[in-house]
């Protein structure tokens, strides 16, 4: 059976010529991303050797506008091929920044440019989409993940500070069970790179409205974040604009999932904004929140319970099935290959590169039907494309939900739809990495 490694390393082969150009030298690019071994210091205590965007954990923030073409240079300054996806875009599978889907990958030493045009407006991401395996420092267990930004034309921005937020786990270790069922321990838990204590406090006057844009680029693990004392006011989700804002005390957020939220300053002092759970946070995963004039120590209320639902973000009207989507029925489930064999993770019984291709029909609407049989949770994510979720864990009919990334939890059913208005061959997987690496993954294709 060919491993993602293997059938990657065809694929990249197979479409070495297509997409990507040689850097120009007449012209500059919008936009440069160098990709390079560096070490960083989450602490004074810790140092980690890994692989980032331009020197930094996370990469530079990339502000694009929706609609205007951008050029961006990458360099591959690292001794593995490469290759970056763009999150959330609406790109041609050939720079969309996977090799299932044909986007060449980046040679050790080559520089190459993407040239595109950013949409839908939002908060996006960009990140590795290579292959880990057993190695807990490479792919996104590494340090190459960025903040991606497309403004919308003639938007105000009703806040007054804007600040971005990735949330990210480090120095992992491998806790395969006899199964090979389970996830990676995590020694270091970080917020923009930094732990709780070590970072720059973010630093906000009394009413002000502060826009919170977090990001989970953690390989493996949901978070969930409070402020203590304020609330958060979600506003979008993956970027996308929620029919029905809510107030809420936390976000959940599973890997690769975005919350866009305004917090009201209105709590003067000196405040902790960090995991819920009490040993991520102790890993790190926090960092202050100063207003001006305050002082002493950080204050943090830990909350009692975990709590969030994506329903209560959904149109408040009543919503009905869609009666013209084809559905497509896909069962998550695993399977053991022996003992001290890592697990497969298979989609309707096979794994990647052997799952089904379904052919789509372009400008129909499909409904996939995600069936979790597997006693993981998993956050399913669709390339090129962005869809409404209409059933989570058994709730009624909702509309208006629109992501590019859902949480299936554990012996549960979910139902998104999304039309068909991107050809190309268009990637569908966890968002894990250890699971994508084990196949977790399928392709759909245009007719």
């Amino acid at each position: 059976m060919l491993t993602r490694r293997e059938f990657g390393k065809l694929s990249a082969a197979a479409v070495a010529a297509v997409a990507l150009r040689p850097a120009q030298a007449d012209s500059a690019p919008d936009f440069t991303l160098e990709i390079a071994p560096c070490v960083f210091e989450p602490s004074p205590k810790h140092k980690i050797q890994t692989v980032a965007y331009n020197g930094q954990i996370p990469g530079p923030l990339f502000r694009m506008r929706e609609g205007r073409p951008v050029t961006v240079e990458i360099r591959n300054r690292s001794t593995d091929p490469e290759v970056v996806h763009w999150h959330g875009l609406f790109l041609p599978p050939e720079i969309d920044g996977a090799m299932e889907e044909g986007t060449p990958m980046i040679a050790p030493g080559a520089t190459t440019r993407y040239s595109f045009t950013p949409e839908p407006a939002g908060f996006r991401w960009y990140h590795t989409h290579t292959f880990a395996g057993k190695n807990l420092r490479k792919a996104q267990y590494g340090g190459q993940h960025g903040f991606l930004m497309v403004d919308r034309a003639g938007d105000p921005g009703r806040f007054d500070q804007e600040i971005f937020l990735a949330l990210h786990d480090w120095e992992g270790r491998d806790m395969s069970s006899d199964d090979g069922s389970m996830n990676p321990l995590y020694d270091v838990s970080t917020i923009n790179g930094k732990m709780l204590g070590y970072g720059e406090p973010v630093r906000v006057q009394q009413g002000q409205r502060v826009l919170m844009h977090v990001l989970n680029s953690s390989p493996t693990e949901v978070h969930w974040i409070a402020l203590a004392g304020h609330h958060f006011h979600v506003v979008a989700l993956d970027g996308n604009p929620v029919p029905t804002p809510q107030t809420v005390d936390m976000l959940r957020l599973a890997p690769a999932e975005r919350v866009d939220a305004i917090v009201e300053m209105n709590s003067p002092g000196v405040w902790v904004l960090g995991e819920v759970r009490k040993h991520v946070q102790a890993a790190g995963m926090g960092l202050v929140i100063e207003y001006a004039g305050a002082t002493g120590k950080p204050v943090w209320n830990q909350p009692e319970e975990l709590l969030w639902n994506y329903r209560q973000f959904a149109s408040t009207q009543p919503a009905q099935a869609s009666a013209d989507a084809t559905r497509i029925e896909l069962v998550f489930d695993s399977k053991f290959q022996g003992h001290g064999n890592e697990e497969l993770w298979r989609i309707n019984g096979q794994s990647y590169p052997h799952t089904a291709e379904p052919v789509l029909q372009q400008g129909r609407r499909y409904r996939l039907v995600l069936k979790n049989d597997s006693m993981d949770d998993h956050p399913m994510h669709l390339h090129r494309h962005r869809f409404e979720v209409r059933t989570v864990d058994g709730s009624p009919e909702l509309s208006g939900l629109v992501k590019d990334v859902v949480l299936v939890p554990t012996k549960t059913t979910a139902e998104i739809e999304f039309t068909a208005d991107h050809p190309g061959r268009t990637l569908f997987h966890c968002h894990q990495q250890n699971h994508m690496d084990r196949g977790f993954m399928m392709v759909f294709k245009y007719a």
